[in-house]
């Protein structure tokens, strides 16, 4: 039997996710909540109980973002399956790019559903070119194009370093340091994603995959 849990928090999403998983006769769900936080907090009373595969809503409402609930799950080593409505391609890009091993629409049909839940638990990942496509044609996340030493002067200064410290951190002179980040600032308004604040270039940043959320975090806390 493939385990599975669910993560959602539509009450009604969940019932019918569930008794779609018990007539396939081959999964049971072991676990169905709201959040992240509750599904982590059964696994650690649960002696090691781990789902195979754990579908998660895109968008929780309990303030968690998506980088930050597939992040959780998947260093807690659990496959994600991203369960969402086919209208928001940022939040797609910023799961796939956090570790999801794919998205499954909620508009698909139950069968497509299970089927690509079992992908996902055997460990494999899902085709998902008709994703692939909405994402690519979403402009606000056109490539910038940022140079080696850009990306790593802005995971630094994103995850909240000041720029001296930046600089003395990698070794070069402040102006430098303060001309990459003018750099930086200047690609992204040219590809349509202008980031005047530090705030700003910390969501480019997670966007981008050049700074996690876990990691801003933690360099934020030393």
């Amino acid at each position: 039997m493939t385990r599975v849990a669910l993560i959602d928090d539509h009450e009604s999403v969940r019932l019918g996710l569930e008794a779609a998983c018990i007539r396939s006769s081959t999964m049971e769900v072991v676990f169905s909540g709201s959040s992240v936080g509750e599904y982590l907090n059964w696994r650690s009373f649960s002696n090691g109980a781990q789902a195979d595969a754990v579908v998660l809503d895109l968008m929780l409402g309990d303030g968690t973002t998506v980088t930050e609930n597939v992040q959780r799950l998947t260093a807690d080593g659990s496959s994600v399956i991203i369960h969402s409505v086919a209208d928001r391609p940022a939040a797609v890009r910023e799961a796939l790019a956090a570790g999801a091993a794919g998205i499954i629409s909620k508009s698909s049909p139950i069968d497509e559903v299970i089927a690509a839940v079992s992908t996902v638990a055997r460990g494999e990942l899902l085709n998902n070119v008709e994703w692939a496509s909405a994402v690519d044609g979403d402009r606000a996340f056109a490539d910038a194009q940022l140079s080696a030493r850009e990306r790593e002067v802005l995971r630094l200064y994103a995850a909240g370093l000041p720029l001296k410290v930046v600089a003395e951190r990698l070794g070069v002179a402040y102006s430098t340091a303060k001309e990459n980040i003018t750099r930086v600032r200047m690609k992204y308004v040219e590809v349509g994603r202008p980031a005047p604040t530090k705030v700003d270039l910390l969501r480019r940043a997670v966007e981008d995959g050049i700074l996690s959320q876990i990691e801003e975090e933690e360099d934020g806390d030393s």
